[in-house]
């Protein structure tokens, strides 16, 4: 039986390692795709609901599922994260005459398909004083599709407080949906600053009705 040369090793080692890291990367998107179907499955489940749902009565009876773009890995970003120091609270515009106060958590910095791109990452200083969300950040941004394929003022991601010391965070675009006054002029909804506005069509997440 003939001995493996090195270089016969080399490259054993070198493939298994290619797979292996292959393998991982397929489990990490088979992973983000089962949260994406766990995402538009309970936001169907919360708009059918006649106690949470958004939805007028009569709309609402009526609903089956959201329009949801396809399922786009290239919308699945790491970003970098720049968090504010010493943070002081603004307030937000919104869809009616209410002012909704934040602070600016982080600056994150990401690409997509090449390019790169910024947006800020805001917590509500209302909802941080709660135990339920004080680890909940706000993520509103606008994009080239709105007003034509999604809802004209612009979507929401939600994201949580990562571990301490983090420097990175994911943000997964087809996890945006619409804030709730796209579907009833009851609710009063923060409008995306504009530093938040994205120069491309973020084809992933919730659609138009």
């Amino acid at each position: 039986m003939l001995k493996p040369t090195s270089i016969t090793v080399f490259y054993l080692a070198l493939f298994a390692s290619l797979f292996m890291s292959n393998a991982g990367a397929q489990t990490l998107l088979e992973n983000h795709i089962e949260e994406i179907k766990t995402f538009q499955k309970e936001l169907n489940e919360e708009f059918a609901d006649k106690d949470r749902s958004p939805l007028p009565k009569n709309e609402r009876k009526k609903f089956k599922s959201h329009n949801f773009y396809p399922v786009n890995e290239s919308f699945i970003v790491e970003a970098q994260m720049v968090k504010v120091e010493n943070r002081t609270s603004f307030q937000m515009k919104t869809s009616t005459d209410r002012l909704s106060n934040y602070f600016k958590y982080a600056d994150l910095y990401f690409e997509i398909n090449g390019v790169k791109y910024s947006l800020s990452l805001y917590q509500s200083e209302r909802l941080m004083q709660t135990e339920q969300y004080k680890n909940y950040l706000f993520l509103p941004f606008t994009d080239l599709t709105n007003g034509e394929e999604t809802y004209g003022g612009g979507r929401y991601i939600d994201l949580f407080i990562p571990e301490e010391g983090a420097d990175t965070i994911v943000i997964d675009f087809n996890k945006a949906y619409s804030p709730s006054c796209a579907y009833s002029h009851d609710y009063s909804c923060p409008i995306p600053p504009a530093e938040n506005h994205l120069d491309l069509k973020v084809k992933a997440g919730v659609k138009n009705l």
